[in-house]
């Protein structure tokens, strides 16, 4: 037993030591590969397409900030790439996730091209869904007019090997991710939301696309956007991924011969016929439903969290005190929901002052991350017993709802609506990863107008064919599907698997809640 003990201390030791050293490795790494600072490019009255027509909207408004909700798929995508073809002076692009995939592709071509038309780029990503796509993103970066640089990067590019072996060396730092999404043209149009770019958030993809929400806006909502995205780039822990790998010398001409190849595809028929119907920018930056906000921030945890600094500027303590506002009801939707036994008695507390509280959340069946389902569902019971309303987004959508014939739908939406009055819509998840290891950002408002539109989307997302209505019943869950007459009762996780029922109990025992 001793020499058990023994060998288990010299390896503790050998592993502190060799953690400790990549740890002072890294930091000399990060310390020299850091890029030069740059800043938001100032807009101008006239410069670009976009200035000529936003501009005017602006002067007429006296401060004031424009908002509409980007609750389409498709719609999502077109202001994402008709705002690129639009750009004149400046992209800066700031995601979690970028896949390298159809809908990526169609992107990423459209920044290629705004990059070649003399328009300056900087590409932010995440480095957790960024690793293993170098020589696509290289190749973009080696355009004198992109640079792309990664947040939290691994040194090590190759395999999967030297990865592993950087999060077991540097685990509480390889934990801490930046969850942004923000796509900023010229200065003067901000996307942001719960999206990254991918087939499954502009419905492309074959078996589950999100239903998801993002806000565009314009007006000075978006040179906030701006310093948030700043404050990412210049930080200490973002690097430019030239420092960790290199482009092929005809790596980027190649990029731009085979660019347009998912263009010319016959999937992207509705693509490039809603592009090409696109009724001008006014209309495309929302037009008739565009509301105009007194009262509005884009806010963000600091670029510091990634080092697990400046507690008291998280992005929690703004939205708490945000949602401890409400007096008459509180409408939550959170994708990944883990209360935790402090978020679970704060809920209930408000339902207690009397408060209408509900939230709306994935099934298991529609649940991406089932360990997050393990997290959550230990906390229905006493949220239900203290009176607080829950549904779960059914694991289908409506009939025909992709434009490739996927009939599955997960809830990707991250916002919440106090008193009719304001909300949120954002990339904060309602669990502890969102509070204390992730990076967020989102929207902050108040104005009545939008916060009914906000309030339209949740109750469209729970209506009887969209979400099941979870209830207590002597003592026991019970799940309502009202979309049948009479309704289906279900006394189980409905329409999910036993292998996805006893995965999902089985990460509810293990302690791992704080991870997610």
């Amino acid at each position: 037993m001793r020499k058990w003990l023994r060998r288990l201390g010299i390896a503790v030791l050998v592993l502190g030591v060799a953690s400790g050293v990549a740890l002072y490795s890294y930091g000399r790494f990060a310390e020299g590969a850091r890029g030069p600072a740059s800043q938001a490019l100032p807009t101008a009255a006239d410069a670009t397409t976009l200035d000529r027509a936003i501009a005017p909207l602006l002067r007429e408004r006296g401060g004031q900030s424009g908002m509409a909700l980007l609750s389409d798929n498709l719609d999502a995508f077109t202001v994402r790439a008709a705002t690129a073809r639009a750009a004149g002076r400046s992209l800066d692009l700031q995601y979690y996730i970028w896949n390298h995939d159809f809908t990526g592709n169609l992107l990423s071509y459209e920044v290629l091209r705004a990059a070649d038309r003399g328009v300056r780029v900087r590409l932010l990503l995440d480095d957790m869904t960024a690793h293993g796509k170098d020589s696509h993103l290289a190749a973009l970066d080696a355009h004198a007019n992109i640079e792309v640089r990664l947040f939290n990067p691994s040194r090590s590019r190759a395999g999967v090997l030297g990865r592993a072996t950087e999060m077991l060396l540097r685990p509480m730092a390889m934990n801490r991710r930046m969850h942004n999404k923000a796509w900023i043209a010229d200065g003067r149009v901000a996307v942001v939301g719960g999206r990254n770019v991918g087939d499954e958030y502009f419905d492309a993809a074959a078996q589950t696309n999100f239903m998801d929400l993002d806000a565009v806006l314009i007006g000075p909502a978006v040179a906030q956007t701006s310093a948030i995205f700043d404050d990412f780039w210049n930080s200490a822990s973002v690097i430019p991924l030239s420092a960790l790998t290199t482009a092929e010398p005809d790596a980027l001409e190649k990029l731009r011969e085979n660019g347009d190849a998912g263009y010319r595809s016959a999937q992207a028929a509705d693509y490039v016929a809603r592009l090409r119907g696109t009724p001008g920018v006014r209309a495309l930056v929302g037009g008739n439903a565009l509301h105009w906000l007194d009262e509005v921030g884009v806010y963000s945890d600091p670029a510091s969290k990634g080092q697990g600094e400046g507690q008291g500027q998280w992005l929690v303590h703004r939205l708490g005190r945000a949602m401890g506002e409400a007096k008459r009801e509180l409408r939550v939707i959170s994708p990944y929901f883990v209360p935790g036994t402090e978020g679970t008695r704060w809920l209930v507390g408000k339902r207690a002052e009397g408060v209408d509280v509900s939230v709306l959340t994935n099934s298991l069946a529609a649940n991406d991350v089932m360990a997050v389902h393990g997290g959550y569902a230990p906390y229905r019971m006493p949220l239900l017993e203290g009176g607080v309303d829950l549904f779960e987004l059914m694991p289908h959508g409506q009939q025909d709802s992709s434009l490739f014939g996927s009939s599955g739908a997960s809830l990707h939406t991250k916002a919440f609506a106090v008193d009719g009055e304001g909300g949120f819509i954002g990339s904060f998840n309602l669990d502890p990863r969102s509070v204390n290891l992730n990076t967020e950002m989102g929207v902050l408002f108040r104005d009545r107008s939008a916060a009914a539109a906000l309030l339209r989307s949740y109750e469209a997302k729970i209506a009887a064919d969209r979400s099941y209505r979870v209830r207590l019943q002597d003592g026991a869950l019970r799940w309502e599907d009202a979309s049948t007459q009479p309704p289906r009762v279900w006394d189980r996780e409905p329409e999910a698997s036993v292998w996805r029922r006893w995965t999902a109990r089985a990460v509810g025992w293990l302690p791992v809640e704080s991870q997610l």
